[in-house]
């Protein structure tokens, strides 16, 4: 007898869209909606077959764009401002390389030199 993989616990398990709504209390529509939006901020698993699937953490970025914008009255733009005011805070960038891997001073350098 082949032995089956363990799950995890049913409330770290992702979930589909129509449970994602139940449990956060909008339609479907807005879900997707709100996907398109918030991309930075919201990006659900997908499976074989290309359904969503929301994680935990998906269902508490959702609770909170449904708290910034009904109950906060944000627009979408102070909403996504303000959810990057809390995603920056909870987890600081690595430092900077500089130009960001661009070579315009390289590119500048050469432009005079040709002049």
């Amino acid at each position: 007898m082949r032995k089956r993989k363990p799950k995890p616990p049913v409330e770290q398990r992702p979930v589909s869209i129509s449970t994602a709504s139940v449990l956060v209390g909008v339609e479907t529509h807005t879900i997707r909606y709100w996907e398109r939006e918030f991309a930075e901020f919201l990006n659900p698993v997908r499976t074989a077959g290309g359904q969503r699937r929301y994680r935990p953490e998906d269902i508490e970025v959702l609770k909170e764009i449904k708290r910034l914008l009904k109950e906060e009255l944000y627009t979408i733009a102070g909403a996504k401002r303000k959810l990057a005011e809390q995603f920056e805070a909870q987890s600081p960038e690595p430092p900077s390389t500089g130009n960001n891997g661009t070579h315009a001073t390289k590119r500048g350098r050469r432009a005079t030199a040709k002049r």
